[in-house]
């Protein structure tokens, strides 16, 4: 009888961000020790990725089904309606609000353990509390996600999301790796620093799997790049952004090689 070989605990959930390109992903990211999936969203720029009412349907839908079958997708979190540009999400929250609580409603094959509404928050938005009284009317668990390109420190960003962002909802912070902005020990700060005031059940991290090009675009980590982030992390949830754009299965090999899988 052969020994059972444990899988590492390098990252517990990976992000989907849908596109033409990525309807239906495959992957093995179960060997990180991924169970989890976050879907950045279901409805993006008025048309949704599943029969939800007052949306226009895509004319391809993603398996819903075998998704749920994954084993890297044991847990979904169901990110809601979206906009592919920041600035017009930013300017069509109720909108978005109400396409969400329709998609919330709508009937979802696969074991729902939360909800994300995909309008990225950072210390430059003067209006985020405008955000506060629509997410009390969405579906809890619920998740926002949240960056820093300023640099104004983890204790301050901590503080300004507590100055507004309701109680029962949880952070997802991005990283900041992917552009250069921080490095795995600084983030790892910020972490910290927002668990201390938010409360530790209610922050995620975002391990950004992409690292940008100097004439713009992005490319994947390599695992010398990637596999830092994820041991910085170690005791918070972990989810890499996006597992289908830029985690590969060689790269998941890689990385339980260095890892020491």
């Amino acid at each position: 009888m052969e020994p059972v070989i444990a899988r590492p605990e390098l990252a517990q959930g990976i992000v989907w961000q849908p596109d033409n390109a990525h309807a239906n992903p495959h992957g093995d990211w179960d060997a990180l020790g991924v169970s989890d999936l976050l879907v950045q969203w279901t409805a993006v720029d008025d048309e949704a990725l599943v029969p939800a009412q007052g949306l226009q349907i895509a004319s391809r839908l993603p398996d819903w089904k075998r998704i749920g079958r994954e084993p890297w997708a044991r847990e979904v979190i169901v990110g809601l309606a979206g906009r592919f540009d920041e600035t017009q999400a930013r300017t069509h929250l109720p909108r978005l609000a109400a396409q969400s609580r329709a998609l919330a409603s709508a009937r979802w094959p696969m074991h729902v353990s939360g909800w994300y509404f995909p309008v990225e928050v950072d210390p430059t938005w003067k209006n985020a509390r405008a955000l506060a009284p629509l997410l009390e009317r969405l579906p809890k668990p619920l998740w926002i996600s949240v960056y820093d390109n300023s640099n104004i420190g983890g204790a301050a960003l901590a503080a300004w999301l507590d100055s507004w962002l309701p109680r029962d909802v949880g952070v997802f912070f991005q990283d900041g790796c992917g552009d250069y902005v921080r490095d795995p020990a600084v983030a790892r700060g910020y972490a910290d620093a927002l668990a201390k005031r938010l409360g530790p059940e209610r922050v995620r991290i975002i391990a950004e799997a992409f690292r940008g090009l100097p004439g713009g675009g992005f490319r994947a980590a390599n695992a010398a790049e990637l596999t830092p982030q994820l041991e910085a992390y170690r005791g918070y949830r972990v989810y890499l952004f996006d597992g289908p754009h830029y985690v590969s299965p060689s790269l998941v090999r890689q990385v339980v090689e260095r890892a020491g899988g």
